[in-house]
């Protein structure tokens, strides 16, 4: 008789390890199917950074580039974001980067594969695996960069367009992490990337590099000493 196969879990929590550390953590994520879009990524990609970083910058998930290589934010908007961080003052190895998604989620087109946007349920299936990174981490400021990032935190009614740049807090959150951070919405850079015209990306990357210039100052007040 042919043995079922075990259903998908609903969420990453029943893989998390029963000791947090970097070590186990990292260890349990390869191993993750809390949701179907293991199936179709090459790897978990969980973030990277200092192991106390004083900021963390949540994207929504892995690109192609990231899913082939197993790091976040290796692709054309992780260059954009070294741009961005060197204009505000904000060393890129000193921050802790990660996804609120750790799979790619992606459609065929021709040969390419073309990036899909996470469902509220697999963000929420995925928000275990960013409550542990987070507990580790405990950081003095988060980061959402883009829409899904910023909803996964505050929920599906927040809008980066009315929030973007506003120091919020920790508090404010539906659902408390585990630590008393800052946070800060502002946009994606791969968002950046897609606008056609050009003086418009220009436009957008000034207002992008403003809005993290605010985290560096945030980083250099004595609210995050």
């Amino acid at each position: 008789m042919r043995r079922e196969e075990k259903a998908p879990a609903r969420s990453a929590a029943e893989f998390l390890p029963s000791r947090l550390e970097w070590p186990s953590l990292r260890a349990a994520a390869a191993g993750c199917r809390g949701c179907e879009l293991y199936r179709r990524a090459t790897q978990t990609v969980l973030g990277e950074g200092p192991a106390r970083a004083r900021i963390m910058m949540i994207g929504e998930q892995p690109g192609d580039q990231e899913d082939r290589e197993g790091h976040p934010f290796v692709g054309p908007a992780g260059g954009l974001l070294d741009r961005a961080c060197a204009e505000a003052g904000l060393e890129r190895s000193a921050i802790y980067l990660t996804n609120a998604v750790k799979h790619f989620k992606w459609a065929p087109r021709g040969s390419r594969r073309f990036h899909q946007h996470p469902t509220r349920a697999e963000i929420r299936a995925c928000r275990p695996w960013l409550e542990a990174e987070t507990r580790l981490l405990r950081p003095q400021l988060i980061v959402c960069l883009g829409a899904s990032a910023a909803q996964a935190l505050f929920g599906p009614g927040f809008r980066v367009t009315r929030m973007r740049g506003q120091l919020l807090d920790a508090s404010r959150l539906p659902q408390p992490l585990p630590v008393a951070a800052a946070l800060l919405a502002t946009v994606h850079p791969a968002s950046i990337l897609r606008m056609p015209d050009r003086d418009e990306r220009h436009r957008e990357f000034a207002r992008f590099a403003a809005d993290l210039r605010q985290a560096a100052r945030f980083l250099a007040s004595p609210r995050a000493a």
